[in-house]
């Protein structure tokens, strides 16, 4: 049970990473707040579908992995 734990929490934590560096920025300082600004406003049309999909998979793995760590937490001696 312990090694199994350790396992897959290794997983959430390598594919939380991953997953959090395939993601783009949302800005790049100020002209990032002025581009992300009007593209707020007249709308963004590439890549929205992959951008979604990868916030879905970010939030699952992200609560996959936090409730890992509290079993690995209660569980590991």
């Amino acid at each position: 049970m312990d090694m199994f734990l350790k396992i897959v929490l290794l997983i959430f934590s390598v594919g939380l990473i991953v997953v959090v560096l395939l993601q783009k920025g949302k800005s790049a300082g100020l002209s990032g707040a002025i581009s992300g600004g009007a593209e707020h406003l007249f709308g963004k049309t590439k890549a929205r579908g992959m951008d979604l999909v990868l916030q879905r998979v970010t939030v699952g793995l992200a609560a996959g992995f936090f409730i890992m760590s509290i079993l690995a937490a209660v569980f590991i001696d």
